[in-house]
C-alpha cells in the first residue's frame, strides 16, 4: 500500500481486498458444488433416474431460505441464485446424457 494513502482510502482498499477473497471463495464453492452435482448426474445417469427431482429441488430451495435467516440474508435473493445453480446443474445433466 501507498504510505500517501489517507486512513479511509487504506480501509476502502482494505475493505475491496475483503470483498475479493470472498468473491474468489465464492466460486470456489460453486466450482465445488457443480463438481458434486455432475457426480450425481452420472449417477442417476448409471440408475437411469430422471434428471429432475422436485422434491430434492424443493428441500434445496427450503434449507437457502432458512440459511438466508439464519445469517440475515434476504431470503428471495439467496433463493434466486439457488434457484439458478439448480436450473444450470439441470441444464449440464440434460447436455451430458
Amino acid at each position: 500500500m501507498n504510505d500517501t494513502q489517507n486512513p479511509d482510502e487504506m480501509e476502502l482498499d482494505e475493505l475491496r481486498k475483503e470483498i475479493e477473497d470472498i468473491d474468489r471463495e465464492l466460486v470456489e464453492l460453486i466450482a465445488r458444488r457443480t463438481y458434486v452435482a455432475d457426480t450425481i448426474a452420472g449417477v442417476k445417469a448409471q440408475r437411469d433416474l430422471p434428471t429432475t427431482d422436485e422434491d430434492q429441488e424443493q428441500r434445496v430451495m427450503d434449507r437457502a431460505g432458512e440459511n438466508a435467516e439464519r445469517f440475515d440474508v434476504d431470503a428471495n435473493l439467496v433463493k434466486a441464485i439457488f434457484r439458478l445453480l439448480i436450473e444450470l446443474n439441470k441444464v449440464e445433466q440434460r447436455e451430458s446424457r
